[in-house]
């Protein structure tokens, strides 16, 4: 018999799953690893993964939340955050679009559209990562949603918040990644992207061993340098979906020029 595999858990954000991604980096990482791991991934929103991780209760988050990883960090719970990848949020609808929004180029314009029509939106309602990014482009907007009869707080992760959108022909944000992996499931449409405030950035936190001396630091730490090396990067530029490339590499974005079309 082999030896029995070390386990490292991910607490991370559900779209890295919900897009497909975890299903070939997951695997890649532990076939390369030198430490016979077995990788467990807590998929959640953003706020329910850093929490998860204030407990001691996982080794790693990998999360798009810049300023409550930032917090994470100066609170002391992380060490050796790392930029991985980007992708893009949108806002997609029926394909009617009642609000009128299509094609604008401000995320937070769409929004006040949305609300003077009293267009139906779902949001994910999870303090997740995409959940405070909404919430932050009501706040541009001047709009205060919660509590209007068009404002629906699902409470789910991203792929049944597409569900929930769908069956209500309502309006919802998105990360690309998870619209597509749901595309053939609903009939929503991307109707606004491209707005700078749309930008999605991922990274990996390793719990901060000193704090939990039970985590598992080394794995962490090796997951981070396979996912921000040239191999780990090549994997997230080459993922995609319907022929569209779903995340950016950041830690080395010339791996990219390796992987175009």
């Amino acid at each position: 018999m082999g030896r029995k595999k070390t386990e490292l858990i991910i607490a991370s954000t559900s779209s890295t799953q919900n897009s497909g991604l975890f299903d070939l980096l997951i695997p890649a990482y532990e076939k390369s690893s030198r430490y016979n791991v077995r990788v467990r991934v807590i998929a959640v929103g953003t706020g329910k993964a850093i929490r998860i991780a204030k407990k001691g209760e996982a080794d790693l988050l990998f999360v798009h939340d810049l300023f409550r990883e930032e917090k994470f960090v100066a609170g002391g719970y992380g060490v050796n955050r790392r930029a991985v990848m980007h992708n893009e949020f949108v806002i997609v609808g029926p394909g009617d679009d009642p609000a009128g929004i299509k094609g604008l180029s401000s995320a937070s314009e769409a929004f006040e559209h949305i609300a003077e029509a009293g267009s139906a939106f779902v949001s994910r309602g999870d303090d997740s990562g995409t959940n405070m990014r909404e919430l932050d482009i009501w706040e541009d907007a001047g709009i205060n949603p919660r509590g209007k009869g068009w404002y629906f707080e699902a409470g789910a992760k991203m792929g049944d918040t597409l569900l929930a959108a769908d069956g209500k022909r309502a309006y919802t944000l998105t990360d690309m990644g998870t619209f597509l992996n749901y595309k053939s499931e609903i009939n929503l449409e991307v109707l606004v992207k491209g707005d700078p405030v749309l930008r999605n950035q991922y990274s990996v936190i390793a719990v901060n061993p000193d704090r939990f001396p039970h985590v598992r630091y080394r794995e962490a730490m090796e997951f981070i340098a396979y996912v921000t090396s040239y191999e780990g990067q090549s994997i997230i530029a080459e993922f995609k979906r319907s022929g569209i490339r779903l995340f950016f590499p950041d830690a080395i974005p010339s791996v990219l020029k390796q992987n175009r079309d």
